[in-house]
């Protein structure tokens, strides 16, 4: 199944929650896949200082546990919150765990990757931590590699916002 909008596409929140994503309508969206063992973890607190900057401008960052790349997130889904929350302290909406490539793919990432192809072309994700940039209208307008740090994505957000 296709989304023909990023809008028509259901998700789970970590609590259970099934929702469409068009809640998020009218809001800037950085989706990132997230894992809670990988190398790049530490962007958690990235992510949470430009949501808790740019949240009152219509930011809504929305973090995809994904264990698809090393094994690095084994937690079930109430590990996960606990983990952002007292490590990081983060307050952005977490998802339930999806995955990102292949067959089982969540309609979600399958939508984003279509929009917004990665280097060469390349649809797959390559590691945790890939970013979409989504605009108001809900238009993929970025994507953005594992080891682009939160704060480097600073001012293409503010054009957004």
């Amino acid at each position: 199944m296709s989304a023909e909008s990023i809008y028509d596409i259901e998700v789970t929140t970590v609590d259970g929650r099934n929702i469409k994503m068009e809640e998020y309508r009218d809001k800037v969206l950085l989706v990132v896949n997230t894992a809670s063992q990988c190398g790049f973890t530490p962007q958690y607190d990235g992510l949470e200082k430009l949501y808790e900057k740019h949240s009152g401008k219509g930011l809504v960052v929305l973090g995809f546990p994904c264990n698809q790349f090393g094994k690095q997130e084994p937690g079930d889904e109430s590990e996960i919150q606990e983990f952002c929350k007292v490590n990081y302290g983060v307050t952005f909406p977490i998802f339930k765990k999806v995955d990102v490539n292949g067959n089982e793919a969540h309609p979600l990432f399958r939508h984003l990757k279509k929009e917004q192809p990665g280097a060469l072309g390349t649809e797959a994700i390559k590691w945790n931590f890939t970013k979409f940039l989504v605009d108001r209208d809900g238009r993929v307008k970025q994507r953005f590699a594992p080891n682009t740090e939160p704060a480097e994505l600073e001012k293409d957000l503010e054009q957004l916002l």
